[in-house]
């Protein structure tokens, strides 16, 4: 195997807890992994070396929330939102049908475009869930198309409830669906939420989710208060994810429980919703993620530094705050060790920025800041 020193870096952002910042810093990557990082005067010999001339580094962007497969857009629906109408869950099924027209090609085509714009700004992992196809089949080759590109994908036939039957289709989601969605999934999630899923059927998803296997996430209070939080809670979820309305109860139980907040910016800048209270979050000792919910309907963006701006300008989160939850705060949204962080041993995912410290993505914002990329060792941007 080749070592690759990364020298000349101005500003080292490692995401690693021991010493999250060095100045004038340089890493050592050999076989994917990262095995030395330090003061540039104590970098050891290596095969190769990389100059980043000044700039700052930082892990690659963990993106733990994403809606990737699917076909069509909304701008209709956006458009209408501008002028006024307030958001509903309810144009989520305009998705679904365009959907389940789609051939797999051409949905396949589409997610691996998204996740290129992904990767273009930095995003090194992401997830990706199912939820616009709603049948069996069209759940299972969705997230078949979903585990294409990522090992993170996520069951979500509890997305929204289609024409019929709430009940019966709790239990085709919860039965036959999960059954034939589980050997593509990693995950299992639910909007527990006015329009969509109540705290019985959203317990009964998880449930029948975690004894296949599958790991829990929550979508949980978006739209108002609820019972999502205490779901996700009670039953161990990884995530709880948009929490834009809390109640005091509902962060006293995420900072006890461990459960991380994933809060989704681009919704609520979408959406013309109030921003999730972050700095609340954080003062009370709940670890939050930040993600895109990169989606056709409430939040059609894949640019994490996007994310990151809106979060210090309207959330009141620090640039240092806001960086460390779009990586490490990310890789423990979906429960890795391995991303998020540059550390020895950790696999070597790094964005290269054109600014000299990562407080420009924020400084900055809307400027294309990312000049290189880099996943598990090589380059890809």
């Amino acid at each position: 195997m080749t070592a690759t020193l990364f020298r000349g870096i101005g500003s080292l952002y490692t995401g690693d807890p021991e010493r999250e910042e060095i100045a004038g810093a340089a890493l050592v990557v050999e076989g994917g992994m990262v095995v030395w990082v330090g003061e540039a005067d104590d970098a050891p010999l290596a095969d190769r070396d990389v100059d980043v001339d000044g700039r700052a580094v930082l892990p690659g962007f963990v993106d733990s929330h994403a809606h990737l497969v699917f076909a069509g857009d909304r701008t209709a629906e956006f458009a209408a939102r501008m002028a006024g109408r307030p958001y509903s869950a309810g144009g989520i099924r305009t998705t679904v049908a365009a959907t389940r027209a789609a051939t797999t090609p051409a949905l396949a085509a589409n997610t691996a475009a998204l996740v290129a714009e992904m990767i273009a700004q930095g995003t090194t992992t992401m997830e990706i869930k199912s939820g616009y196809g709603l049948t069996v089949e069209d759940e299972r080759r969705s997230l078949e198309i979903a585990s294409a590109f990522t090992p993170e994908t996520t069951f979500l036939g509890a997305h929204v409830v289609p024409e019929g039957d709430p009940d019966a289709y709790v239990r085709l989601v919860a039965g036959r669906m999960l059954d034939a969605c589980a050997p593509y999934a990693r995950w299992v999630d639910v909007f527990c939420e006015r329009g969509a899923f109540d705290e019985d059927q959203s317990r009964e998803i998880l449930a029948a989710g975690l004894k296949a296997g599958l790991q829990a996430r929550v979508h949980a209070n978006q739209l108002g208060p609820g019972p999502g939080v205490r779901v996700a809670c009670e039953l161990g979820a990884a995530s709880a994810d948009h929490c834009t309305h809390l109640t005091d109860a509902d962060v006293d139980l995420l900072a006890a429980s461990g459960v991380v907040a994933t809060l989704l910016p681009g919704a609520e800048f979408s959406t013309r919703s109030p921003y999730p209270e972050a700095r609340r979050l954080l003062d009370a000792g709940v670890t939050v993620a930040l993600a895109t919910d990169c989606n056709p309907g409430s939040s059609f963006t894949s640019s994490m530094p996007f994310c990151v701006a809106l979060a210090v300008r309207e959330m009141g989160l620090t640039p240092l705050e806001a960086v460390r939850a779009a990586t490490r705060g990310g890789s423990a949204a979906l429960r890795r060790d391995d991303v998020g962080m540059l550390r020895p041993g950790s696999r070597a995912d790094l964005v290269i920025l054109d600014a000299p410290s990562y407080v420009h993505l924020a400084y900055r914002p809307g400027v294309p800041l990312v000049a290189q990329v880099w996943q598990a060792g090589r380059r890809v941007v």
